[in-house]
């Protein structure tokens, strides 16, 4: 009911991802990135689920996350800067790059969080952001995180887990273009911004609630 409400406000108001923009800071080069495991025994994991400034707000607060790094993924153009991927234009979506060490956090529970704080029945949109930048998606990099997504995304339409079926996108990670800086740490760095205390701390609240024993 509360997401409903907040959302009916953001309808209202026109508010999306792409509105409150750092507009003092300057745009630093993208940079490209295939990472693959780590030597020190750390996995990564590639999610889109929206704006990307939601999900990494999230995902830096479970225990076993090193690094969250927004970024751009699934499209043609190299380099992409924002403003291209808003325009829908380069076939990226919107994505967190995640290290993490799977001695303490397994893919599968990355899996787990990953559903439940965005709609992933929902194509290209998630509440007032709407586009293909917005898609859901998981970006595997490995043969086993295929497998391990696709079970699990099999198994939640065939148990009826939401209203609607699952439309998550499962792909291979074959480029990840790192976002601007000001899109880095953006929660932490912005919450007083509207679209971050109407619509990331209320998920943010969400996640708490639900996932409070694998907190930092």
């Amino acid at each position: 009911m509360k997401h409903s409400i907040i959302f009916s406000m953001l309808s209202v108001l026109l508010m999306s991802c792409t509105s409150p923009k750092a507009e003092s800071q300057e745009i630093s080069s993208t940079k490209k990135s295939n990472i693959k495991m780590d030597t020190n025994g750390l996995d990564t994991a590639t999610f889109g689920g929206g704006c990307f400034w939601c999900v990494e707000a999230v995902y830096q607060q479970l225990k076993g996350v090193v690094s969250v790094a927004s970024g751009y993924s699934g499209g043609q153009r190299e380099n992409p800067s924002y403003e291209q991927v808003c325009s829908g234009a380069t076939g990226h979506a919107e994505v967190v790059q995640i290290v993490f060490d799977p001695k303490v956090i397994s893919f599968d529970e990355l899996l787990e969080v990953f559903w439940t704080v965005h709609d992933p029945t929902t194509l290209n949109r998630q509440g007032a952001d709407i586009g293909t930048q917005y898609r859901s998606v998981v970006f595997y990099n490995s043969e086993q995180q295929h497998l391990t997504a696709q079970m699990y995304k099999d198994k939640l339409n065939k148990e009826g887990a939401f209203p609607s079926p699952v439309v998550t996108e499962i792909s291979p990670l074959t480029k990840f273009y790192k976002a601007e800086g000001y899109h880095q740490n953006y929660y932490n760095e912005n919450e007083n911004q509207p679209y971050c205390s109407l619509v990331i701390k209320p998920k943010i609240e969400k996640f708490q609630k639900v996932f409070k024993s694998k907190m930092k």
